[in-house]
């Protein structure tokens, strides 16, 4: 058994059992990967992949089985290898991130910036979607760093640890009845067409269940996951925004952002990464400058705790930043 076959059946079960496609990525021949799968399926004596003809139909339950253990010990062999980087050079190597568009666009540029600044060597490379499809990439390893707001439940798996916290804001064009308003209600804002974020992103629960507790149903409109989106379409006239109010800059000066902090309870973002992950200076240096409490000892101390419930009492008592 090769780590190489091991590495040619973990990425063909994650190109959609596609082998030309994964030659192509790994920059590979396809006979040579179909020959080593059937070598590593000859000595273990048993089919990792179902066949029709020549084509692979689907995974076998053993070979579900076999594809797991493959890629905890590609992540551990990548393990030993950033740890034998790191006492040869600690300012060489990637970091990859996975969090949502308003994470990405505004509150991380600063901390990417201070990154390359001080790390001009390590590629870093950042993958935006759903709390759900963040969950999946730092689960199968294809990121070292998960960053959510969103179903904290799907990331059971991971060391979460939390950041800061964070509200709302509702926006409106300039010339909008509800800027005359001192201070809003759910009940302005239920009788508004609603543009906000999809369901299970972004803070979005916290938004329903705000509604629901009051017996208000929202009249929402349209959903989008990026923000930029919606405060485009609340400029077109479909309704009013609810958004991250982080997510307002000077460039948004044709908006209006009312204060809603009183209408929705706070939302906490979370940064983490699965347990065994080997951190790099690199990484721990990162991780300070998003959430500038989460200094290395910190991490350390949540990596320590063997269950969430441990974490979250090892934070009860921390006071977070607001943003």
């Amino acid at each position: 058994m090769k780590l190489q076959q091991l590495r040619y059946i973990w990425e063909v079960a994650h190109h959609d059992l596609n082998v030309s496609a994964t030659a192509q990525s790994l920059f590979t021949s396809q006979p040579g990967i179909s020959k080593q799968i059937r070598l590593l399926e000859d000595e273990l004596n048993v089919e990792i992949f179902a066949r029709s003809g020549k084509h692979l139909t689907h995974v076998t339950p053993v070979g579900e089985v076999i594809i797991e253990q493959a890629g905890d010990i590609l992540r551990k062999a990548e393990s030993i290898k950033q740890i034998a980087q790191e006492f040869s050079d600690e300012k060489q190597g990637s970091l990859s991130i996975a969090t949502t568009h308003t994470q990405a666009r505004y509150t991380l540029p600063a901390v990417v910036s201070e990154f390359k600044s001080t790390y001009p060597d390590v590629a870093l490379h950042m993958n935006q979607g759903t709390p759900a499809q963040i969950a999946e990439l730092a689960a199968e390893g294809q990121v070292d760093f998960a960053i959510a707001t969103e179903g904290m439940e799907l990331f059971s798996d991971l060391v979460m640890m939390p950041c800061y916290r964070w509200n709302r804001a509702v926006v409106v064009p300039r010339d909008h009845p509800l800027t005359s308003v001192e201070q809003i209600t759910l009940a302005d804002v239920a009788a508004e067409p609603l543009v906000t974020y999809v369901f299970g992103f972004t803070g979005r629960s916290k938004l329903d269940d705000a509604f629901t507790a009051e017996g208000l149903t929202p009249n929402v409109v349209f959903t989008a996951t990026d923000t930029d989106v919606i405060k485009t379409y609340v400029r077109l006239g479909l309704g009013i925004g609810i958004i991250a109010a982080m997510a307002l800059d000077e460039r948004d000066d044709d908006l209006v952002a009312l204060d809603a902090s009183h209408l929705f309870s706070l939302s906490v973002t979370h940064i983490g990464f699965r347990r065994g992950t080997f951190l790099r200076r690199y990484m721990y240096d990162f991780i300070r400058w998003f959430a500038p409490h989460l200094d290395q000892r910190m991490v350390r101390q949540a990596v320590a705790c063997s269950t969430r419930a441990q974490r979250e009492k090892l934070f009860a008592s921390m006071r977070l930043p607001v943003r």
